[in-house]
């Protein structure tokens, strides 16, 4: 038995994908062209977070399994690609999984085309607690995690999920999103501005994916 899909779907509103946009082209300009107040914020955070990542050690490897092993990009992009499959296999739906997976690709593509644009240098410590590879500006972690939470939030509200359900869903997305950013904080490895960046540009991501899906199965149903 195939869960039985809404009536409407929910889409992102126009105002709010428009509001993404504007919120990361601004902030993509401010990083570009290296606006003092911004970088003097970002400093100031990450030089407090790396006086405690230094003395917590224990905390920091814990920050560290997190980041490294639980929401680790390809950990997420994995759970994507088990998202896919599940919809292949429940709804017999080959575009559908396809489609996520295609997102999530999309997302990767965009944010290391935007790492090699901006060129952004990672913060340098003299005892770094970890280390990562690439331009800083946006965080693969921060944005790869809000893709593929955003994308299953999106399929459960879609095919009507129970209040159970949607409540834990919803719970480990937040967890899982805020908590990749500031574990990529806590270790060293980002300027704050790169966390929000990723953010803003995975909800922009799963905003415009999601809103052009049910364009088309609208237009699909259309044609009868």
């Amino acid at each position: 038995m195939h869960p039985a899909r809404l009536d409407s779907p929910p889409r992102p509103s126009a105002p709010l994908t428009a509001a993404l946009a504007l919120a990361c082209a601004l902030l993509l300009a401010l990083v570009a062209v290296r606006w003092s107040p911004l970088t003097g914020l970002d400093a100031d955070i990450v030089r407090a977070l790396h006086r405690g990542a230094v003395a917590e050690p224990g905390l920091t490897r814990a920050n560290r399994v997190l980041s490294d092993w639980v929401w680790d990009p390809w950990t997420m992009r994995a759970g994507c690609a088990v998202l896919a499959g599940l919809v292949v296999w429940r709804l017999r739906d080959r575009v559908l999984g396809a489609w996520l997976i295609v997102t999530c690709a999309l997302g990767s593509l965009v944010q290391q085309a935007l790492k090699a644009a901006v060129d952004r240098p990672r913060p340098v410590w003299p005892d770094p607690v970890d280390s990562a590879h690439f331009a800083a500006f946006p965080s693969g972690h921060a944005m790869t995690a809000t893709v593929v939470c955003g994308l299953a939030l999106w399929l459960l509200r879609r095919y009507g999920a129970g209040p159970v359900l949607w409540g834990a869903a919803l719970a480990v997305s937040a967890v899982s999103v805020l908590g990749v950013g500031l574990t990529r904080l806590w270790l060293g490895v980002h300027w704050p501005s790169d966390v929000l960046g990723g953010w803003l540009l995975g909800a922009l991501t799963v905003a415009l994916s999601t809103t052009a899906y049910e364009k088309w199965r609208g237009r699909e149903a259309a044609r009868g």
